[in-house]
Parts: structure tokens; sequence; C-alpha cells
């Protein structure tokens, strides 16, 4: 709800401020006061464009300001949340356009872009899009107030689960068709190199075994020839040291009691002998296991040249990372048998889903077709009522296919101006966007808000002169309407009508005055007694007669 609206330095504006009622406001004056001038001003603050040129002293700044009551706007409360902005019961959007020409916005005073008070604005819906009448031409609005009239909101919920459910299975369906298509490329190529790594059979680290292997095969004459010398010097040269050791062990034992440090050092003698006679024996084995075999050695470099074939030509350095492509490859080729039965798995949950989807679809669209009727005839006779007896709205709803509002394409079309006896004839009626005026668009748009008010939150309406092309009972019906709006929603009404104008809560009234030489627009909520007297003037012009006056203040106080 729109509490507040202050306007600096805004066209003819230089300074004004208004405090609304949260129910019926309307705003008089005469014609090129600057009524339609403050709506120009609230809607800098919902987002559209600025223009320096609205900026009459060139010196300062455009200021306007809003302050909005948002206690029960959830979706307004966790945008606010969601951008880190003040989040309270209180909302001020602030747009400023600067000398220079710029403009900047805010939202409880934290600077925003533009994009950030547009999104704002679309979820600010109450309180600026359902006063564009535009919006009537719009395929959601028109679905919404069907929707609104059948009352179906669960099944729709429900409905609209089921269809992303559905989406969902396609998504995934057809993700696994791209992926079996990837897979049949690449299948006999994974199958050709799987068969040749099954083939090859490496065991884990074998190339690096092989390599050791080898280099020690490579070396084996060297390495017996060594070790046989080794063993001879040990144990079978003429004079064998372990042989000569103990002979000096058994001479330097003779005088062990002589000396304090000899048992130590004969004890280290004999455990030196120990290990050289140990170092032979396993010199000994280690070289009758050593044998120099040429068959073997060329297998082993068969199996590591193989093996080194197939490292580069996969780009890999070990045996491991070839064992382990190799399962990969195993993992893609199960993967192809595996993936035909997922499919099919999908294909049956996509065809459930959508089944399922279209069956609530057309509960959905049953019911929409159900209120089709009542709502042309209730409309068309609002029509009358509001001065459009020759109006007609016509509802088309025809199958389409699915989307996340169901199944049905619905407009709304119309003929402002059709003759007696033509309301069967095809070809009259055209979408509403096509054919309506700016004023039949605005009390049509206030006949079909009459009907869904109770089921759609329109918490403020505002409409910029509906009155146009309208006076007496029909100005007087478009009052009743409106009060009716306003018992539990903020209504704000720009007319010339005194019909209109006596249903107000709060009536405005804006006017000229010079100051300084200049003309400036301004604005003051009008008491009881100065209300009669505005609307008698409307009534009967610039000096009401008394019939006037008194017809004025019945309108008041009824």
């Amino acid at each position: 709800m729109l509490t507040q609206l202050s306007i600096q330095n805004y066209a003819i504006i230089d300074e004004l401020e208004i405090h609304f009622s949260n129910q019926l406001n309307v705003i008089t004056g005469e014609t090129g006061a600057g009524k339609s001038i403050i709506v120009g001003a609230l809607g800098l603050i919902l987002g559209e464009r600025a223009d320096s040129t609205a900026l009459v002293n060139k010196e300062k700044k455009c200021i306007v300001e809003g302050v909005f009551d948002v206690n029960k706007k959830k979706d307004i409360r966790n945008f606010l949340t969601e951008n880190d902005f003040d989040n309270n019961d209180e909302l001020v959007v602030r747009r400023e356009i600067g000398t220079n020409g710029k403009s900047r916005a805010f939202i409880n005073d934290t600077p925003v872009t533009l994009s950030q008070l547009n999104e704002l604005s679309r979820l600010l819906v109450d309180l600026h899009q359902q006063f564009d009448t535009f919006e009537l031409g719009e395929s959601n609005f028109q679905r919404e107030v069907v929707d609104a009239l059948a009352g179906h909101g669960a099944v729709i919920e429900e409905y609209q689960t089921i269809f992303r459910q559905w989406q969902q299975v396609k998504k995934e369906t057809e993700g696994l068709k791209a992926q079996k298509q990837q897979f049949d490329k690449e299948a006999d190529y994974n199958r050709f190199q799987f068969t040749e790594l099954e083939e090859a059979g490496f065991k884990e680290n074998e190339l690096e075994e092989i390599d050791t292997e080898l280099k020690l095969l490579n070396n084996s004459e060297g390495i017996k020839a060594a070790l046989n010398k080794v063993y001879g010097e040990l144990k079978e040269s003429e004079t064998p040291v372990v042989q000569q050791l103990k002979i000096l062990l058994n001479q330097l034992n003779v005088y062990s009691s002589y000396h304090p440090d000899l048992p130590a050092l004969l004890q280290r003698l004999q455990s030196t002998q120990i290990e050289l006679q140990d170092i032979a024996d396993d010199v000994d084995r280690i070289s009758s296991h050593i044998n120099y075999d040429p068959g073997k050695i060329e297998q082993l470099n068969e199996r590591l040249s193989l093996g080194y074939k197939l490292q580069k030509k996969h780009g890999v350095n070990s045996t491991n990372e070839l064992i382990a492509l190799q399962k990969q490859l195993k993992e893609k080729l199960q993967a192809v048998l595996n993936i035909d039965e997922t499919i099919r798995q999908k294909e049956e949950e996509l065809v459930t889903t959508h089944h399922q989807a279209s069956m609530l679809a057309k509960k959905i669209s049953d019911n929409r077709r159900k209120q089709i009727k009542p709502l042309e005839d209730k409309v068309n006779k609002l029509l009358v009522q509001v001065g459009m007896p020759n109006a007609k709205l016509k509802v088309d709803i025809k199958l389409a296919e699915l989307v996340i509002s169901g199944s049905d394409a619905i407009d709304f079309l119309f003929d402002a101006n059709l003759p007696a006896g033509q309301a069967g004839k095809s070809g009259q009626f055209q979408p509403v966007r096509k054919v309506a005026s700016g004023g039949e668009l605005s009390r049509l748009m206030l006949c079909i808000k009459s009907l869904v008010a109770q089921s759609i939150d329109l918490p403020t309406l505002i409409f910029d002169e509906i009155d146009t092309g309208i006076s007496g009972e029909a100005a007087r019906q478009v009052g009743i309407i409106l009060k009716g709006l306003a018992a539990k929603r903020q209504v704000i009404c720009i007319t010339h009508q005194p019909q209109i104008a006596g249903k107000a809560d709060a009536h405005f009234f804006v006017y000229k005055q010079i100051v300084n030489d200049t003309v400036k627009t301004s604005i003051r909520q009008l008491t009881t007694e100065e209300r009669i007297t505005i609307i008698a003037k409307m009534l009967s012009g610039e000096k009401p007669t008394a019939a006037a006056i008194e017809n004025a203040r019945e309108m008041v106080m009824n």
C-alpha cells in the first residue's frame, strides 16, 4: 500500500507531499493542473525511464520518494532479505535525477541499479503493474483472472509439480539418448582398445619389474664373475680370507689372558670370521641363481616393447595407468549395455508423468471453460453500467501444448461498438490489446477486477482518468464499483466526474498557483466542506448553484 508520495522539482511541481488513505483516494483538479504529472512522478520510483527535461529548476536535482506498507508482502520481504536491504514493514523507494541528467535509485536508503528497481517493481505488482491497463492484454493476466474465478489453485499447484517432474524426466531422457549416440559412436573403438589391453593382460607394476629384471639379465655374466671372485677370495683361494682369519684367531687366543683388551679383540675377530663365512655362503647362493638366458631376455624385451607401445599410444607412463585405463574402457562398454535399459525406464516414467500432467491439465481446462460464460455475462453487464452498452467481452480459449500454466491459450476479445443483434456473429471481436482505447481499457479492467478482487491480491489500484467519455449514471456506477473495490484494498483514482469524487474516502485537489511569477502545481486534501464545494463546481461550474451544492452534499454524505 502506498502511504506517502513526496515530489521535488518535477515538471511544474516545486514540492509536494501526499499522504494517501488505505481505501478510495480521489484526485481531482482542472485540466492541465498537473494530475497526471503526479502519476508520472510515481512511475519514476517504479522503474520508468528518467528524463532530465522533467527538471524545471536546473540548479537542483529532482527527488521522488514513495513510502509503502509491505507488512504482508512475503515476496517483497524475501527480495529485501536476499538483496541485503533493510527489511522493515515500511519500504522507502527514492529516485533522484541530478542536474547533469544522471539518475540514481535507492531502496531503503541503499543505492540500487535500475535493474534491481525493476525487479522490485515486478514484485510490487499490487503497487504499479495492476493499474497498468495494458496488462489486460497480457495472456498471463487473462489466465489468472479465469483461474481466480475457477478457484482451483490447489489443482494448478499439483499440476505444476507434475509438469516440472515431466520436464525434468524429459530432459534426463534426452540427455541419455544423446549420451547413447556418443557411446554408439565410440563403442567400436573402445571395444578395440579394451580388447587390446585385455589381451596384453598386464599385472600391477609389471613393466617396471620387467625393466629391473632385464637390467639384471643383461649384466648377469659380469655380476656372476664378480660374485665368484668374491666367493673365491673368501673361501677357495690358496689363502682364503676366512681361513686366514681363523688362523690368526688361534694364534692370538694363546695370549688372551695376558692383556685385558685381548678377549674383546678376539671376540670381534671371531664375529668377523663368522660374518665373512655367512657372506661367502650368500654370494655362492646368489651366484647360483644368476644365469644368462638369451631366450628369456628376448621374451622380456618383447613384453616390455608391447607395454611401452601401449603407454605411448594412450599417453600414460606406468603399468598401473594402463590397467586403470582398461578398467575405464570396461565401464564404458558396460554403460553401453546399461544405458538402453535406463532409457527404457525413463521413457516409461516420461509417459506416466505426461499422462498425469495431461489429466490434471484437462481438469484445469474444464474448470476454466465453466467460468467463461459467467465471466462474459458478468463483465458485459458491468460494461453497460459503466457507460459502454455496445461493448462486449468474449473469452477465447483454445487447446495448446502443455506449459507450466496448463494446456489452454486464453485470449480476451473485445468489441467496443458492437451493433445490436451482432453479438453472435464471428469476426466482430479482436484481441483487447489491439482494439480498446485507454479509457475503454480502464473501465474494462475495473469491471474485471471487481469480479476477481476477492481472489487476486490487489492492494493498490491506480486509475488515471477512468471516466473518459462517461457521465451521469455510468459515472455513478463506476464510483460504486471503485468504492466496493476500496473496501479491502487501496484505490487511487484521477477523475473529472463528481459522481466518482463523491465516493472518496480521501479527496485530493490539484491546483496551480503563481509563486514568484512562476506557475507551480500544488495538492491538498480537502475537508468535507471543501469537498462539497469542489464537487458542486464539478457539477455546475465555477459558481455552483444551490441545487448543485445540495446535490454535492448528498453525494459526499452518502
